[in-house]
C-alpha cells in the first residue's frame, strides 16, 4: 500500500502542498506554514448528532480524552467517538486505536464537531477488524468554515471480514477524509461510501486507498457530492489488486452536482490491476440538475427553489441509503436535509 503522509502539527515539515501528489487538490501548506498554538483543555457536555443511538460515548476534546486506553469489541458494541474542537486558533492532534475482536460487531458513530474558529484539527485512527468480525463506521463531519480539519484511518481486515463505512462531510476552509485499508479477500467484504455538500467557500477531500492483497474478496464503493458557491469538492479513489488477488470483485463510483458558477469538483478515480480473473469497474459523472425535470416539477406548481432542494435531496439518498444501521441512517437523513 503506497505510504501515507504522516502530519505532525509540530513540525512544519511534514505538512504537504500540491507538490505531493496524493495532496495536489487540498494544499494543506497553502492554509498552514507554522505550527499552530497548542489548543487548551477543554469541556464539552455529552450529546453530539448520534446521541439519541444510545451506546457508550468517548468524547476527544481539542485531542485530549482523559483516561483513554483505546477501544477493543468484543461480542456486540455501539461506540459513539467525537471529535469535538473549542480551540480558537489553535491546533491539536489525537491518536486512536480501535480492535474488533474475531467473531465481534462493532457500530462506530463517529463525529467532527466544530465549535470554535480558526482551529487546526488532526485526527489518526488505526484500526483492526478480526477473522469473521464486521465493522460499521458512520462519520459526520463538519468542521467550522475557517478551520482546518484532517482526519486519516487505517483500517486492516482479517479473512471473512466486513467493512461498512458510511461518511458525510460539509466541509471546512480545508477538510480532508482518508480513508486506507487493507483488503486481505478471502471473502472479506468493504463497503466504502460517502456524500459531500459545500457551500459558501467550504472544502472537503474524500481519498481512500483499497489495497486487494488475497483472492476473492469485494468492494463496493459509492461517492456523491454537491457544491455551490465557490466550495470546492475533491474525490480520491484508487483501488488496487495485488498479483494473487485473483477472484476480485472492485466496483467504484463518483457523481457530483456542480450548483455554482464558481464551485468546483475535482475527481480522480484509480483502479490498478495485476491479476487475472477479476472484475472490477469505475464511473465518475459530473453535472448540473436535470433541467427536464426541474421543469417538469415547475410545471405542477412547486417553486423553482424547492424542486432544487427535492432533486438534491434524492441524488445524495442514494448514499444513505445504503447504511444498514436504520437509526444511523435517519440521523444522517436528517443532518442532509438541514443542509440543503
Amino acid at each position: 500500500m503506497n505510504t501515507p503522509v504522516r502530519i505532525d502539527l509540530k513540525d512544519p515539515s511534514s505538512f504537504p502542498s500540491r507538490r505531493v501528489e496524493a495532496w495536489k487538490y487540498t494544499d494543506l501548506r497553502k492554509f498552514l506554514r507554522e505550527s499552530p498554538a497548542p489548543s487548551p483543555e477543554g469541556v464539552v457536555a455529552p450529546g453530539g448528532p448520534f446521541a439519541a443511538l444510545g451506546g457508550a460515548e468517548l468524547a476527544f476534546v481539542n485531542g485530549r480524552c482523559e483516561g483513554f486506553p483505546g477501544i477493543v469489541a468484543e461480542g456486540e458494541n455501539v461506540v459513539r467517538l467525537r471529535f469535538v474542537s473549542t480551540g480558537e486558533g489553535t491546533g491539536h492532534e489525537a491518536r486512536v486505536t480501535i480492535d474488533v475482536k474475531a467473531g465481534a460487531s462493532l457500530v462506530l458513530l463517529e463525529s467532527y464537531e466544530g465549535l470554535a474558529p480558526a482551529y487546526v484539527s488532526n485526527v489518526e485512527l488505526e484500526i483492526t477488524v478480526g477473522e469473521g468480525a464486521s465493522l460499521t463506521r458512520v462519520i459526520l463531519a463538519e468542521d467550522s468554515e475557517d478551520a482546518i480539519g484532517l482526519s486519516q484511518a487505517h483500517i486492516a481486515l482479517a479473512h471473512g471480514a466486513t467493512l461498512h463505512q458510511a461518511a458525510f462531510s460539509a466541509g471546512g476552509k480545508l477538510q480532508r477524509t482518508e480513508t486506507r485499508v487493507e483488503h486481505p479477500g478471502h471473502g472479506a467484504f468493504v463497503r466504502l461510501d460517502g456524500a459531500y455538500i459545500l457551500s459558501g467557500a467550504r472544502h472537503a477531500d474524500f481519498t481512500s486507498i483499497v489495497d486487494h492483497g488475497g483472492p476473492d474478496g469485494r468492494t463496493s464503493q459509492l461517492t456523491k457530492g454537491v457544491v455551490r458557491d465557490a466550495a470546492r469538492g475533491v474525490f480520491q479513489g484508487k483501488i488496487i489488486v495485488e498479483r494473487g488477488a485473483d477472484g476480485t470483485d472492485a466496483r467504484m463510483g463518483h457523481h457530483a452536482l456542480i450548483l455554482g458558477e464558481r464551485a468546483e469538483i475535482d475527481a480522480k478515480p484509480e483502479l490498478i490491476i495485476y491479476a487475472d480473473d477479476v472484475q472490477c469497474a469505475h464511473g465518475n459523472t459530473v453535472g448540473n440538475l436535470d433541467q427536464n425535470a426541474l421543469f417538469y416539477m415547475q410545471q405542477r406548481g412547486i417553486p423553482l427553489e424547492e424542486a432544487r432542494a427535492l432533486l438534491t435531496e434524492a441524488f445524495l439518498m442514494e448514499v444513505v441509503d445504503r447504511i444498514e444501521h436504520d437509526g444511523a441512517k435517519e440521523v444522517v437523513r436528517a443532518w442532509l436535509t438541514d443542509r440543503l
